[in-house]
């Protein structure tokens, strides 16, 4: 049976809108734990943390080839000591106090590869349920501008959403919830909650590319409008967590950084928020450090919506646009000879024969072809 938030009424959220101890791994994941304690304390039964949370949102900007390697080479070995292994110690940790606490956790999080000999960070959205136990993880499929220096590009193999007790629960990082068809196939995939994660809050600059926007509401920040409007595409609740950084989040070793003319970090200053099916904020976007933001989520809510707007029924038209997913990553290792037997020249006389036969449409039965090589 399609039941709504799992069959209930509602569910108390929480969005956690706390400032990491900059690349400081093990003290991050200390604090996250506290404020895990205290969501369960409060009633939550889902708690977010904003992107990169652990250990920090990489705003060191390298200058590229022409840069000093002294400038930057402790810092990125620093980034992938203290980034977290999915699964692992790191995670085992927070999946105690999110049993302990029966809250499901979505956690941003600087990812090192699990592929051996890599040492490639990912930026990633973790999934653990409230029991305690790794749901999945999310890595970003584009890095933004010099966001590419740290991390890699995910791929098409963990665009999840996760059927859970409390609803279905689903995620994006920053500016893919820019991505069209992305924010597309998260909501063909039945999201009821749609997780937001940034690093701030911010509007474009006249000396820099940004500036924090704080303003009543936040909206010179192209997030908050681009969360409403998931939201009411979505039938879903939206949980925009976004991240909080002052130079008092630097342990002593990164002081000769912090205030450098290679850090920016002055719109890493919060704007998180809770909206309802409707676009409407149950929380409005929050420029508090360290507070956590609380709302009920009642299923009348989205059933509500979906009775004018449903985007997954009758107000959708998959006869005349659908989306097509890639649902593989690329492996080091190519299986050059199940590649090449698929890929020779197939007659389109065989093609129509078995379209015949089998009573598929021959531009069907082609997709389908496309569709198993890419698998292979």
């Amino acid at each position: 049976m399609n039941k709504v938030l799992g069959g209930r009424e509602k569910v108390k959220v929480a969005v956690a809108q706390v400032a990491p101890v900059f690349m400081d791994k093990e003290k991050t994941i200390e604090k996250a734990c506290r404020y895990i304690k205290e969501a369960g304390e409060n009633g939550a039964e889902l708690v977010v943390f904003p992107e990169a949370f652990i250990p920090g949102y990489p705003a060191f900007y390298t200058l590229g080839y022409e840069s000093n390697p002294h400038d930057w080479t402790d810092y990125m070995i620093t980034l992938q000591d203290n980034s977290v292994s999915i699964p692992g110690e790191d995670t085992r940790i927070l999946g105690q106090a999110a049993r302990e606490a029966g809250t499901y956790l979505v956690m941003g999080c600087n990812e090192l590869s699990d592929t051996p000999g890599s040492q490639t960070v990912y930026n990633s959205l973790l999934f653990i349920d409230k029991y305690g136990e790794v749901m999945g993880r999310h890595r970003k499929l584009m890095p933004t501008y010099t966001e590419r220096v740290y991390w890699g590009m995910g791929d098409g193999t963990d665009m999840n959403v996760y059927d859970t007790e409390i609803g279905r629960i689903g995620g994006l990082i920053c500016w893919e919830n820019h991505m069209t068809l992305v924010r597309a196939h998260m909501i063909t995939k039945g999201e009821e909650f749609h997780i937001a994660v940034w690093p701030g809050n911010w509007q474009r600059g006249k000396e820099q590319l940004l500036d924090a926007d704080t303003s009543p509401g936040g909206n010179n920040c192209l997030i908050q409008s681009v969360a409403r409007v998931h939201a009411f595409e979505a039938g879903s609740f939206v949980l925009s967590a976004c991240g909080y950084l002052t130079e008092d989040d630097f342990p002593e070793k990164w002081d000769h950084i912090k205030n450098s003319d290679h850090m920016n970090y002055d719109w890493s200053s919060g704007g998180s928020a809770i909206i309802n099916p409707a676009g409407r904020h149950l929380f409005e976007p929050h420029f508090e450090k360290d507070a956590v933001l609380y709302s009920e989520c009642f299923a009348n809510q989205i059933k509500a919506v979906k009775a004018i707007f449903d985007s997954l029924g009758h107000y959708s038209r998959n006869d005349v646009l659908s989306i097509h997913h890639f649902a593989h990553g690329e492996a080091p290792e190519i299986k050059a000879e199940l590649n090449s037997t698929i890929d020779k020249k197939i007659d389109s006389q065989d093609v129509k024969r078995i379209s015949d036969k089998y009573e598929i449409e021959v531009e069907k039965l082609n997709d389908m072809l496309d569709e198993l090589k890419r698998l292979i």
